[in-house]
């Protein structure tokens, strides 16, 4: 399930560049704060990077305290921890701590300001003799936990968040003393009283000892909630397959840019084969206009040229390429010279008409992918040469064709990736060269079509299967994203919103 709103853009195309353009990059991913701050939140919930540090508690605080947390032997609240300087003074215990309520405010050019607002609770079971409550005391306190985190990149080049101040607000205290009297056989009756019937000596000692022991209680804890931003935001850069052609990898391409509304991160995806060799597909030589973010959505925008180099990946590695028998199409798409010889009698020769036929498509050269009337289109250059042949024996070269196919490009965002799936729009021939007589190749387009459309794009969209790796913004799930094209056209717009 998507933490919010996010919004898929494929940038397919250059602005002439203007004064003011400052996007220049790649793919590019807009986090919202909010979007952040629910992050953060969740994982708190219930995630499992807080639980190891936390452990697990009773029903209601679930994911914060328990016996392997803060409460367990040797944790932070444990005895002889942060809170046995309390017991030593009222006989106080921590009982519960309340899940924090986390806001963020991104503070452009430095970080974040990120506040916790929590509640701690915790009760008392001195004794008169040991302990100056005489019977029971329960204590609930608000408590806001104030800090600055600097946006910085870690030595293995990912984004992370550092603290640079902690401090506490403590707020509202309620408190109720009483008497705990022992009704044997383990049980225990509590008479509680009004918070005005605590001596106010008493009052003053607690009110002094949490103002000393919470900010040592709570900054530890916004530690872990950055230990969850930093793994949340780390997940970022990764290598991540491209099914058997090779691999992406999402690298850090410049320092984080903060704003009042998001933190901008420039992400590199570098393409490479199986052997591990960089596919070094040309980038826009010229800056790119980014549109603005709409308000409360999170953005990644996803470059033309990331397209490019996996479709070039592709026919490095020969992926594009086919032999088309007569086994691979449906008996009502005709192979043979017999059909042939119906369109163009004159390319056979002396062939007897009885043979079957083998498409030999090579591309030699990379595909491109373009914008065009609002769709995706990908144009593959292919050369086609069309022989006979019996199973038995060796093929004979008949003529060769020069070929364009023109290809839709149906794109789905699934949680990881975004999918593409291809569909034969037109494919245009000329000749090359045969073998007989010249002749008019236009009259073989319609039949040719009908073979590419059942024998080669199918092969095409099993290549693409594993889709284009989108990089893990906060572990999103892309698969509700709002996708869309944008069009940057010429010339450029400056002063303009949008693209």
């Amino acid at each position: 399930m998507m933490l919010g709103v996010w919004s898929l853009l494929l940038l397919w195309s250059l602005a002439t560049p203007c004064q003011g353009l400052l996007e220049t990059v790649g793919t590019l991913a807009r986090i919202d704060k909010d979007e952040l701050g629910k992050a953060i939140q969740n994982s708190l919930v219930g995630g499992p990077i807080l639980q190891n540090v936390l452990g697990t508690v009773t029903a209601v605080n679930q994911g914060l305290l328990g016996s392997g947390g803060l409460l367990g032997g040797g944790g932070l609240l444990s005895y002889g921890g942060v809170f046995g300087v309390v017991e030593e003074l009222s006989g106080l215990k921590i009982e519960e701590l309340t899940l924090p309520k986390v806001t963020l405010k991104l503070l452009p050019g430095f970080g974040v300001q990120l506040n916790l607002h929590t509640k701690v609770g915790l009760h008392g079971s001195g004794v008169a003799s040991r302990s100056p409550l005489g019977g029971l005391l329960q204590l609930a306190a608000e408590v806001n936990v104030s800090s600055r985190v600097a946006l910085g990149v870690s030595s293995r080049g990912t984004p992370i968040l550092i603290l640079k101040r902690c401090s506490t607000l403590l707020g509202h205290i309620s408190l109720l003393s009483g008497l705990a009297l022992s009704l044997g056989g383990g049980h225990t009756l509590t008479l509680l009283t009004l918070p005005r019937l605590l001596p106010a000596p008493l009052f003053g000692v607690v009110e002094q000892t949490l103002f000393k022991v919470l900010p040592g209680l709570l900054c530890p804890v916004v530690d872990s909630v950055l230990g969850v931003a930093n793994e949340l935001l780390g997940a970022v850069l990764s290598l991540v397959p491209l099914g058997t052609l090779g691999s992406v990898e999402f690298t850090l391409a410049t320092l984080p840019l903060i704003s009042n509304q998001y933190i901008e991160l420039d992400i590199n995806p570098i393409v490479k084969s199986v052997a591990g060799d960089i596919i070094d597909f040309p980038k826009p030589p010229k800056p790119i206009k980014v549109p603005p973010k709409e308000d409360h959505t999170s953005q990644v925008i996803v470059p033309l040229y990331l397209f490019n180099t996996v479709f070039g990946l592709l026919q490095t590695n020969g992926a594009l390429d086919i032999d088309i028998t007569p086994e691979l199409v449906p008996s009502n798409v005709p192979l043979t010279t017999k059909d042939l010889a119906a369109l163009v009698p004159e390319a056979l020769g002396k062939l007897p008409p009885d043979q079957q036929l083998l498409l030999s498509l090579r591309v030699k050269e990379a595909p491109t992918v373009m914008l065009q009337n609002k769709k995706a289109i990908v144009s593959i250059p292919a050369n086609i040469h069309v022989l006979s042949y019996r199973p038995a024996g060796t093929p004979e070269a008949l003529f060769e064709l020069n070929g364009v196919m023109t290809l839709n490009a149906q794109l789905a965002p699934s949680a990881t990736k975004l999918h593409l799936s291809l569909s034969l729009e037109r494919l245009s021939v000329k000749l090359a060269s045969s073998f007989a007589h010249a002749f008019d190749a236009s009259r073989l387009e319609e039949w040719l079509n009908d073979v590419v459309r059942v024998a080669y794009v199918p092969k095409l969209n099993v290549d693409l299967d594993g889709g284009i790796p989108l990089p893990k913004v906060l572990n999103v799930n892309f698969a509700n994203a709002v996708l869309d094209i944008i069009e940057v056209s010429f010339p450029c717009r400056c002063g303009l919103d949008g693209p």
